[in-house]
C-alpha cells in the first residue's frame, strides 16, 4: 500500500510539473511566453517589437502639437535633416526646409487635434523606432464649415530625430 501511495504521489508531482515546463520562463520577475503563435501568415521577424521610450513619444507629439498651433520653425527642428514624407497619393523624400514649406501650406489656423492615443514601440534589436499617434483632426474651411478626419500618424525616430512620417487619414464629413 506505501508503494502504490509513493507511486501515485509521485506520477501525480509529474504529471503537474510537466504541464508548467517550456511554456514560460521566469527572467528578473518577468514571465515571458516562449510558444511560437501558429500565425496563418509568415514574416522575417514575427512578434518583434517591445514598448519604446518616453523620449521618443515626446519627440513626436511635440513637433505635432507645434505643427498645430501653427510653429512651423519649432514643429520642423523635431524633424531630421532629410525626411521621408508618406501622405495620401504622395511619398517623397524632402529636406527640413522643404519640409517647413510642405507643413505652412497644409496648415490651416483653425486645426485642433483632439488625441485619442499613441504608442512608442522599437525593434528588439533596438535599430528601428516608431511613434504611432491615433487622433481626430478638425478645421474649417474659408467658407466656415467644419470638417475632419480621424488620423493615424508614424513617426520613425532615429538618433533622437524624426526620419519618416507616414499619414493616414478617414474623412469623416
Amino acid at each position: 500500500m506505501t508503494k502504490f501511495l509513493f507511486f501515485s504521489l509521485f506520477t501525480t508531482l509529474l504529471i503537474l510539473s510537466s504541464c508548467n515546463s517550456g511554456d514560460k520562463t521566469t527572467v528578473e520577475n518577468k514571465t515571458t511566453d516562449t510558444t511560437v503563435a501558429n500565425y496563418p501568415y509568415t514574416i522575417d521577424k514575427p512578434d518583434n517589437w517591445e514598448t519604446g521610450s518616453t523620449e521618443n513619444t515626446q519627440l513626436a507629439l511635440t513637433a505635432l502639437k507645434a505643427w498645430e498651433t501653427g510653429k512651423m520653425d519649432e514643429a520642423v527642428s523635431y524633424f531630421g535633416d532629410s525626411i521621408q514624407v508618406r501622405f495620401d497619393g504622395m511619398d517623397q523624400k524632402m529636406s527640413n526646409d522643404q519640409l517647413k514649406v510642405f507643413f505652412g501650406q497644409i496648415w490651416n489656423s483653425t486645426f485642433k487635434i483632439y488625441m485619442i492615443d499613441w504608442k512608442s514601440v522599437q525593434s528588439k534589436d533596438k535599430s528601428k523606432a516608431y511613434v504611432t499617434v491615433f487622433y481626430r483632426e478638425s478645421w474649417k474651411d474659408e467658407k466656415g464649415v467644419t470638417d475632419s478626419i480621424d488620423a493615424v500618424n508614424d513617426f520613425v525616430i532615429k538618433n533622437g530625430k524624426i526620419v519618416q512620417l507616414d499619414n493616414y487619414f478617414r474623412k469623416l464629413h
